[in-house]
């Protein structure tokens, strides 16, 4: 790690004027991703701007009904959280699905959904890489991509995003604030995240220089029928290898709403639009939920070694989905 200089900021004007037009500096929250980039050398920031003590850390009723969540919230208090684990149960189960203790307790939600993908080669300075090193290539494509990207992908990259709140925060329609040295502004989650395209290194829409300042989740009745599940290698601390966030709103046997993401297939938290316009007004049974992964997955243009992902996702769409069918119906 190369020596680097260190500043903190007590209010949202400073930190942003700390960091304006310089590209070298990066914000530091939990540090549970930045830091460990750094000591691989993936990152080499000249310096870094503390945030932590930003007043940003709290959980809190937004205008519409819906719940504010601060940048600077850890991911242990936002999964316990009452209000969270009443009116949006899948992101609770998300948070607690990611990482160890340990960690939740220092990582932020903003951090989180600025963590980098864990991609061996993107990880490895010794090895190509277009997302780190734009136009020296993507050895994934030929390499090890066992748990690669089967969805959005290209020519320059097929690696995942490993973050499992980001894809509860995709279901639910969340909107992204962020402030700069010109002033406020936002950007829904689904926007976030730029498309992996011939330029892999652009990862999100924020503007340079940016600071995330909190999350909106809008309020919605199918969100308190809500689940993630995660399927990863090991049962313990493991990134998934497919992922599912699912709401579902059933009224007279058949789907009146539905949102559905995926976790582990792109480079982004893949939002299932077309399984949701197969599901909406359908009824709301296995057949269905199966017709519904069939479409979403027909997208799918799997490696040679990460073709098991499709049938992987489908059993986790239609199990997910039944799950929540049957409470729905209790």
């Amino acid at each position: 790690m190369r020596e680097f200089g260190y500043q903190r900021a007590y209010d949202v004007p400073g930190a942003v004027a700390l960091l304006d037009g310089d590209g070298e500096a990066r914000f530091l929250g939990g540090g549970t991703n930045l830091v460990d980039l750094m000591k691989t050398g993936v990152e080499r920031p000249a310096r870094l701007v503390d945030i932590r003590e930003l007043p940003l850390n709290r959980v809190e009723p937004a205008e519409d009904g819906g719940l504010r969540i601060g940048a600077t919230v850890t991911n242990s208090d936002l999964a316990a959280h009452p209000e969270v684990r009443r009116r949006y149960p899948a992101l609770a189960q998300a948070v607690l699905a990611g990482a160890s203790g340990q960690l939740r307790n220092m990582a932020t939600v903003g951090g989180n959904l600025l963590q980098r993908t864990r991609c061996g080669y993107f990880t490895d300075v010794n090895s190509p890489c277009n997302k780190r090193d734009p136009g020296s290539g993507c050895p994934a494509l030929t390499g090890e991509h066992h748990n690669h990207a089967i969805l959005g992908a290209s020519g320059h990259c097929v690696a995942t995003h490993p973050s499992d709140m980001g894809v509860a925060l995709t279901a639910f329609d969340a909107l992204v604030s962020y402030e700069t040295a010109d002033g406020p502004g936002e950007v829904p989650l689904a926007d976030f995240y730029l498309p992996v395209g011939e330029t892999p290194e652009r990862e999100t829409a924020l503007p340079p220089g940016a600071l995330i300042t909190g999350v909106t989740l809008p309020p919605t009745a199918a969100a308190a029928n809500s689940r993630y599940r995660k399927v990863r290698e090991r049962a313990s601390y493991a990134f998934a290898i497919g992922s599912v966030a699912a709401a579902l709103d059933i009224r007279d046997g058949l789907v009146h709403d539905v949102r559905l993401a995926f976790g582990a297939v792109a480079s982004r938290p893949w939002r299932a639009r077309t399984a949701e316009s197969v599901l909406t007004g359908a009824p709301a049974g296995a057949e269905t939920f199966a017709a519904a992964a069939d479409a979403e997955l027909a997208a799918a243009r799997p490696l040679p070694h990460n073709g098991y992902k499709v049938t992987l996702m489908r059993n986790l769409v239609v199990a997910v989905l039944s799950e929540l069918a049957e409470e729905a119906a209790r």
